[in-house]
């Protein structure tokens, strides 16, 4: 199991969306979609939630989408909360119903809790001294 991958095409379809302002050129979900190497329907999903949290502005038909903030105000911590599914202190989980009648499954939860919730707070923390502006600049200084 891992994490899904909308965090990472999150940040590859607001990184294109900050590339293009600069350079103003028009970027539709179909666009984002061939540089993802996705379908567009999945693009426009995430675009919704990244909406949702007030990271985008999507224009009808053909009018396509902007940042609504700069590059340099969007934290990888509000894209991760934007696009993942995750409980606060819940990105790791132990298995249902462990036998409580064996010594490990009865305290493999309380045994874990701490070092799990320890873990997330540490990548919610880098994700948070990053930012989309970081992002973007390390892409254009690789290329």
């Amino acid at each position: 199991m891992q994490i899904s991958s909308r965090f990472s095409v999150a940040v590859h379809v607001l990184s294109l969306l900050a590339l293009q302002q600069e350079n103003d050129v028009l970027l539709t979900s179909e666009r984002m979609a061939g540089s993802v190497n996705t379908n567009p329907v999945v693009i426009r999903r995430l675009l919704g939630q990244l909406k949702k949290a007030g990271l985008v502005e999507v224009r009808p038909a053909a009018g396509g989408t902007f940042l609504t903030r700069r590059p340099a105000a969007i934290t990888l911590l509000e894209v991760y909360r934007a696009v993942e599914v995750v409980e606060a202190g819940q990105l790791f989980s132990v298995h249902d119903k462990p036998n409580p009648a064996c010594l490990v499954g009865r305290n493999i939860q309380s045994a874990l809790d701490d070092t799990l919730q320890r873990a997330q707070t540490a990548l919610e923390q880098v994700l948070a001294g990053v930012t989309l502006q970081q992002v973007t600049t390390d892409i254009v200084a690789k290329a």
